[in-house]
């Protein structure tokens, strides 16, 4: 998978939810989303629950709620949808404070904002404490498609690259006096993205080339064999048991 790789959302640390294997974390998330989709959105309760295991791991991860916070603004188009539907939603209506509402479309509205919010900070959790490098190894124990996992692999790379080739040829016109001030200047960013196309293109032919002349024939290697114990497998899925619990009590309460 080539040397580590870190991104914006991971936080480097050395805590418990750290050094778990990358596919324990995978399923344990995967299996938190699952067990809270499955919750009655009546059971207001138990998303309360859910909210107080997730700061535990935040806790033990030692994972700030500024960072935390900060991240789930990437919900906010969710948000904005679900702040409309009492007032689209067909039904019953309700008054609240004056505005009838529909009662259908406030259950929607609390069933997108609770079980998103916990699906998202899940997703958080995992990207802050895990690196990408290790994610994708983790795909890779967990059996996913290897076509998939390089695909991802040299989406991830690339985007660096393009982002570093795009970030030089903006240095490139800012050091000419370029300011994109209007239409007129709308045909030097057509030409830079053309430019930054054909270079990526160029790119990626001469990285396809070294790795045929490297030997490779459709499949990566597998340098690091990632393993968990079943102390680590035990660890991580502590925190969907509990929540499965607590969907469980949510629907027979």
């Amino acid at each position: 998978m080539g040397a580590g790789h870190a991104h914006r959302l991971y936080r480097h640390g050395h805590s418990p939810v750290h050094r778990l294997p990358p596919h324990a974390k995978l399923v344990a998330v995967f299996c938190f989303v699952i067990v809270v989709v499955s919750t009655p959105r009546e059971a207001m309760w138990a998303f309360g629950v859910y909210g107080v295991l997730l700061a535990g791991v935040a806790r033990a991860a030692r994972v700030p709620a500024g960072f935390l916070l900060k991240r789930l603004l990437i919900e906010v188009p969710f948000v904005a949808f679900a702040v409309l539907m009492p007032f689209v939603a067909q039904g019953e209506r309700v008054d609240v404070l004056g505005v009838s509402l529909s009662v259908n479309g406030l259950w929607g509205a609390w069933n997108v904002l609770a079980k998103g919010t916990l699906g998202v900070a899940a997703s958080v959790l995992l990207a802050s404490t895990t690196e990408l490098r290790a994610l994708l190894l983790g795909l890779q124990r967990l059996k996913l498609p290897p076509l998939l996992v390089q695909i991802a692999s040299f989406m991830i790379r690339y985007g660096d690259v393009i982002t570093d080739e795009m970030r030089r040829m903006r240095i490139a016109r800012d050091s000419r006096g370029f300011e994109a001030r209007g239409v007129r200047q709308w045909g030097v960013l057509a030409k830079s993205a053309g430019a930054l196309f054909i270079r990526s293109y160029e790119r990626g032919e001469r990285v396809h080339l070294a790795m045929v002349s490297r030997g490779y024939a459709g499949s990566m290697p597998v340098i690091d064999e990632v393993t968990a114990s079943r102390a680590q497998w035990s660890y991580a899925l502590a925190l969907p048991s509990a929540a499965l619990a607590v969907c469980l009590l949510g629907w027979t309460l």
